[in-house]
C-alpha cells in the first residue's frame, strides 16, 4: 500500500519503493532561474556536459532580479540567454513571469510528474498531483547531464482539513496555520499530502498556494489529493491507497479559522490577525510564487474597489506571471487596483527576494503575501515583514494599519 509520492516515485524507476528507499528516478522536466543557473552551467560544463539530456524538457527562467539590477547581473542573463540559444531551449526572460508560475502556465508539468527545480518552492507543482521539489545547482546539473537523479523516498505526513472557510480566510491562511502547527523543521525531509473538505473545494491557484510554503515546515514536496482538481485536459489522478502508510495522521477542522499573520521574523511566528490589529504599515506588497495569481489579484480588486489606499502607505503588485497581467487586465482587476492606488512592478521575485524593485527602509513594516519574513528577506534586515493572504494585505493598504478582510 503506497501514498501518492510512493506511488508517483515508484512510477518512475525500476521498482515500487517506500519511504526511506533509495531510488534513481527519471525526471519529466527541470528548471533553473538567475540565481541558480549560472552554477548549475558551470557544474555542467565542468562534469563534461555538451548538450542537455533533453531539450524539450529543460526551461530557463530570467525571473528574480528582473530586469538585472546591475551589470554583474546583467552578465548572468547573458550567460544564460547564451547557453539557451547554444543548447536550443527555452529561456523565459525578463517580464514573462515567475518561475513557478510559468511552468505551470505553460504546461511544462503534469500530473503524475516528476519535475525538479533548482529553487526551493518547486515543490508548488505538488498542486498538480505531481512529484515536485527543489536541488541545488551541482544536483540539477546532473539531471541536465542523465535526465535522472536519485533521492531517498519520504516518509509522508497526511493532513486532513475539514469543514469550511469563513468569508475571508483563505489558502494562505491555512498554511500559515499549518506552519504553526509543524514549525519550521516539523516535517524536514518529508512529503506533506492533503486531503480533506477544505482541499476538495480549492482551486488550482490555492492548492499551489499550500504546496508552495510545505518548504516552509522543512518538506521535500507538497502534494494535494486529486479530488476536487479542475484542469482543462485529460488526465489520471493519483490517489494513496487504503492502508498506505504514513507517519503521522493530521486532522483540523478550520470552520472557525480566522485570518492569519507570520509575525516578524519566521513564518511559523503566526498567530490570529487579532493580535496585530491597528499595528501602522508603511509598505503593503503583493507577489511571488505564493500569492500573485488572478485570484489573488482578484480579491485584493474586491477590497479595494472605489476607496483608495491609506496616505503613507505605497502598494506595490508584481503579478505572478505576464499572463496573469494581461488577464487582470483583461477583466478590469488592474485598472482596479491602479485606481485604488496601486503600482504594478515587473512581473518577477524582486521584492520577495530583496533583489531589488521594493526593498523597505530601515524601520518600516511590511505586510506581505509572500512566503519568508526571515530577518534581512526583503532586503533590509532593519524592517519587520508580517506574512499574510492578498485579502489582509489590501485591507491593511485601505487603513494604513493591519485590518480584517472584511
Amino acid at each position: 500500500m503506497q501514498t501518492i509520492t510512493e506511488k508517483i516515485l515508484s512510477a518512475h524507476t525500476t521498482r515500487k519503493v517506500y519511504a526511506d528507499e533509495l531510488a534513481i528516478v527519471h525526471v519529466d522536466g527541470i528548471m533553473a532561474t538567475d540565481t541558480t543557473a549560472p552554477m548549475a552551467l558551470k557544474a555542467f560544463r565542468e562534469m563534461g556536459g555538451q548538450k542537455v539530456w533533453d531539450k524539450n524538457k529543460m526551461w530557463l527562467i530570467i525571473d528574480h532580479a528582473a530586469p538585472a539590477p546591475n551589470e554583474r547581473i546583467g552578465n548572468l542573463h547573458k550567460l544564460m540567454r547564451d547557453f539557451a540559444t547554444e543548447q536550443d531551449i527555452k529561456l523565459y526572460d525578463v517580464g514573462e513571469g515567475i518561475c513557478h508560475q510559468i511552468v505551470v502556465d505553460q504546461d511544462h508539468v503534469r500530473p503524475g510528474q516528476i519535475f525538479i527545480g533548482a529553487d526551493s518552492h518547486t515543490c508548488t507543482y505538488g498542486a498538480l498531483n505531481a512529484f515536485s521539489t527543489g536541488v541545488g545547482s551541482t544536483d540539477l546539473a546532473a539531471i541536465m547531464l542523465k535526465g535522472k537523479t536519485w533521492l531517498k523516498v519520504p516518509r509522508t505526513i497526511k493532513i486532513v482539513l475539514n469543514g469550511r472557510l469563513q468569508a475571508g480566510v483563505s489558502a494562505k491562511d491555512v498554511i500559515l496555520f499549518l506552519a504553526k502547527q509543524l514549525t519550521i523543521e516539523g516535517a524536514t525531509y518529508q512529503a506533506i499530502e492533503f486531503h480533506g473538505p477544505v482541499v476538495e473545494r480549492m482551486t488550482l491557484a490555492s492548492r499551489m498556494t499550500m504546496c508552495n510554503m510545505v518548504i516552509e515546515m522543512g518538506a521535500k514536496n507538497g502534494v494535494c489529493h486529486p479530488k476536487g482538481l479542475q484542469l482543462p485536459y485529460q488526465w489520471t489522478p493519483i490517489t494513496p491507497d487504503e492502508g498506505a502508510v504514513y507517519e503521522q495522521v493530521l486532522e483540523y477542522d478550520l470552520s472557525d479559522l480566522k485570518p492569519q499573520l507570520a509575525f516578524p521574523h519566521s513564518p511559523d511566528n503566526v498567530h490570529d490577525i487579532h493580535q496585530a490589529l491597528g499595528t501602522p504599515i508603511q509598505y503593503a506588497f503583493i507577489g511571488s510564487c505564493t500569492n500573485a495569481r488572478l485570484e489573488d489579484l482578484q480579491v485584493a480588486a474586491g477590497i479595494l474597489k472605489d476607496k483608495h489606499i491609506a496616505q503613507g502607505v505605497r502598494l506595490l503588485i508584481a503579478p505572478a506571471s505576464n499572463k496573469v497581467f494581461m488577464d487582470a487586465l483583461a477583466d478590469g482587476t488592474a485598472q482596479t487596483l491602479m485606481h485604488a492606488g496601486a503600482k504594478f512592478i515587473t512581473s518577477g521575485c524582486g521584492p520577495c527576494v530583496g533583489s531589488h524593485l521594493g526593498v523597505p527602509g530601515d524601520g518600516e513594516t511590511v505586510i506581505s503575501s509572500t512566503n519568508r519574513n526571515f530577518k534581512g528577506r526583503m532586503g533590509n534586515p532593519n524592517a519587520n515583514v508580517y506574512l499574510s493572504s492578498p485579502a489582509v494585505v489590501a485591507a491593511s493598504a485601505l487603513k494604513g494599519e493591519i485590518a480584517l478582510p472584511v
